[in-house]
């Protein structure tokens, strides 16, 4: 199980990262200046900013910038960052902030639509009466003054910033749209040929870009819905046993305490069909427990004394107590909100062009507006009609699709990875995985479980020693080798602990000890052809030998078992056409049984650590991308070095840290899955930025007017705006299609 690497001495890392969510964005171009001026500060060294999640991932040098400077940067950009208390405390403010606004958009948005089309109503279903135009006037003006505020205000903060955005194309399409019609309104005989009245685009205009952002809105909440299920786990209470003394007698008493008071070494109960609150070993009693929410294997967990439990899984029917050994934020799961938060707030190398656009978009778009009003009148067209297509212009731009295409889909396919166990570090991980055309796997603890057995066991002691199993028993009980492991559990159960003397490990071969007088050793060939030069070995299967000077009294064969899901693994990851290659440290024998299990024709035995990034370098040399999957310590340096480093969840910390993905359950056949949700997010990205930038590409002629001297086509304002709001509706809808299983 992936662990919490809360408590690892931080006096190596001189910076810290941080997610601070982000108030006032609302399209790329807002992103791009958040970005730069937070790139900007002193003691900054990454930055990336999701339109997506309203956050900014900052990694900083504390004792350079502080978040308050932070923030400073961000106002002066025109926008808020929220610094106040922990991460967690700093996303419920930000949700507080959110769900205050949506409610004032839900508002917003419905009193535009009915006043739109009261609007449309009076303008198209009757005909002219005296007072027709200072109704739609007041009508339209309650839409700008109440419906639309948000854009002129946002729009005015920009300005004063020396810059613009989203809101300002809105805000300057309703401005010249409204004012074009109060000038008609009140002068009618300037402009009598064309005193046309436009309150209803103005309207229609606001209501669109309204009900847009509000599906939007509900489309992002479902692209962010699994880190939000991932912070629901966390339970905010715990019971808490202490004992107290009265009488002079110990008592027991259970109290209800906030989580955050927990520390460890506190005894806390869990009663049937509570989520266990902290991380812990349980001391007492018996229970099956759901850890689907961590590991996405639905099937429950039996836990008993012994048994480490992690906060956020569920309970069933027992009741157990467990001595606390993390809490709050040093939990697996809370290591786990932190790294899928970091992974949603990361940026994929593919955003880098989509910045540069979204750096310039709006600034080009106000410019080709005005080329289109300049046009159109110097072609000597009407004035009404060179408003309306720049007005188009204006609107159908949409910036926010652009920023969204990629964010959307990364925030959708790390969560959907999470909600299987699937940990992604960041974008670019997730992006590497749909390229990857080779999987090293490491076999102990990847292939295999990692936990040796007897498989078959021949005794033959020497005359006078009666009883060999207590002796093999009593040493291989003071070794602490996997094989050694696998002797004392197959002879626990028939075999008593006898005094050994002059005990002394033999690191690589085995152990020695004295048991009344005489020397007996336990180990491998090496140490067997070192005591017994002559011996010869009576079964070449055989791994682990009991001996004295007088010969061999017993040999095991240990071997490590196939997990049941590694050969559906092999071959799907075959189907997909990707190579799979098996490296070991152990002997070729070894190695044969189990590439024969799982499936693997291409396997390499008696592999050093070292050796096995050699490899994956070779690999790489000849044009592959190599994913590497381990779980120990001598797999880090292969894990570092491969394209794709990915580390099982019961592995090392060091394996962990040096690898991009983490399978939390250990289960091989999470990698397909991984390499299929890769290729996926991919594919929706691509189709988003095809999206958002062909839409762009054809909406702004085509408002423009260019069809207009060919077939007499103009865009109205008011479909311009429902094309801008469909645009990024239609993008995050797309992205949702990650968040399926």
């Amino acid at each position: 199980m992936l662990r919490s690497s809360q408590n690892k001495p931080q006096n190596m890392a001189k910076t810290v990262k941080r997610n601070f969510p982000v108030t006032g964005m609302g399209c790329a171009a807002c992103v791009a200046r958040v970005q730069g001026r937070l790139q900007e500060q002193k003691g900054v060294r990454s930055v990336n900013v999701s339109l997506a999640s309203n956050s900014a991932q900052v990694e900083y040098d504390p004792s350079v910038c502080t978040p308050e400077g932070l923030r400073k940067a961000v106002q002066d950009a025109g926008y808020d960052l929220i610094v106040e208390g922990t991460e967690d405390q700093a996303d419920d403010e930000a949700d507080r902030r959110r769900e205050e606004d949506r409610t004032v958009l839900r508002r917003q948005t419905l009193v535009a639509i009915v006043s739109a089309a009261l609007m449309m109503m009076l303008g198209m279903a009757f005909r002219p009466f005296p007072g027709k135009g200072y109704i739609l006037w007041a009508l339209a003006t309650l839409v700008l003054v109440y419906c639309g505020r948000r854009f002129f205000a946002a729009a005015w903060k920009q300005l004063l910033h020396g810059s613009a955005n989203m809101d300002t194309l809105v805000a300057l399409s309703v401005t010249i749209s409204y004012g074009f019609s109060v000038f008609n309104l009140f002068f009618p005989e300037v402009l009598a040929d064309q005193g046309h009245l436009y309150f209803e685009s103005s309207a229609m205009i606001i209501a669109f870009i309204l009900l847009g952002r509000l599906l939007e809105e509900r489309a992002k909440q479902g692209t962010t819905a699994s880190i939000r299920k991932l912070m629901d786990l966390q339970p905010r209470t715990v019971t808490v046993q202490k004992v107290e003394v009265e009488g002079g007698m110990p008592l027991y008493k259970e109290y209800k305490v906030p989580v955050d008071q927990v520390v460890p070494g506190d005894i806390v109960i869990v009663k049937p069909g509570e989520r266990v609150s902290v991380d812990g070993v349980v001391t007492d009693g018996e229970s099956y427990l759901d850890e689907s929410m961590l590991t996405g294997e639905s099937v429950p967990v039996w836990k008993t004394r012994g048994s480490a439990v992690y906060a956020g899984t569920v309970n069933r029917d027992g009741s157990f107590f467990i001595r606390t050994t993390g809490a709050g934020g040093d939990t697996v799961l809370a290591s786990i909100i932190r790294m899928v938060r970091d992974a949603q707030g990361s940026r994929a190398p593919v955003q880098q062009l989509v910045d540069k656009v979204a750096a310039i978009f709006v600034p080009v778009i106000i410019g080709i507006s005005l080329v289109t009003l300049a046009v159109w009148l110097l072609c000597g067209g009407p004035v009404a009609l060179a408003l309306t297509a720049m007005v188009s212009v204006l609107v159908i731009a949409c910036p926010c699709s652009l920023g969204l295409a990629t964010p959307t889909a990364i925030i959708a396919g790390v969560g959907n990875g999470a909600s299987r166990g699937i940990l992604i570090k960041d974008a670019a991980s997730l992006q590497v995985a749909s390229k990857v055309t080779a999987v090293v796997l490491d076999k102990t603890g990847t292939v295999t479980t990692g936990t040796p057995r007897v498989v078959s066991s021949w005794w033959h002691p020497a005359p006078g020693v009666d009883d060999a199993p207590d002796i093999l028993y009593s040493l291989e009980l003071r070794s602490g080798h996997p094989m050694a492991e696998a002797i004392v559990s197959e002879l626990r159960d028939r075999a008593s602990q006898l005094t050994v003397r002059e005990f002394e490990n033999l690191p690589g071969r085995g152990v020695k000890g004295s048991v009344e007088g005489i020397t007996y050793y336990a180990g491998g060939r090496t140490l067997l052809s070192e005591v017994l030069p002559n011996e010869s070995v009576p079964d070449e299967r055989a791994s682990v030998f009991l001996f004295s000077e007088a010969g061999i009294l017993a040999y095991f064969i240990v071997a490590d078992t196939v997990k049941p899901s590694s050969a559906g693994a092999v071959q799907a990851l075959s189907d997909l056409g990707i190579r799979v290659v098996m490296l070991t440290g152990d002997n070729a024998a070894s190695a044969e049984a189990v590439a024969a299990e799982a499936g693997i024709r291409d396997y390499h035995a008696g592999v050093l650590p070292g050796e096995k990034a050699l490899y994956v370098k070779s690999l790489q040399e000849k044009g592959a991308v190599v994913a590497m999957v381990g779980d120990g310590i001598n797999d880090s340096a292969a894990l570092a070095t491969a394209d794709l480093g990915i580390a099982m969840g019961k592995g090392s910390d060091i394996a962990i840290d040096a690898s991009m993905v983490t399978i939390v359950s250990s289960d091989l056949g999470k990698i397909p899955s991984l390499i299929a949700l890769s290729k996926r997010t991919v594919r929706i990205i691509r189709q988003n930025l095809f999206w958002a930038f062909f839409y762009n590409l054809l909406a702004v002629p085509v408002a423009a007017g260019v069809l207009y001297p060919l077939c007499g086509f103009l865009l109205s304002p008011m479909i311009a705006a429902a094309c801008m709001a469909l645009s990024s509706v239609c993008v995050v809808t797309n992205s949702l299609r990650l968040t399926r299983r």
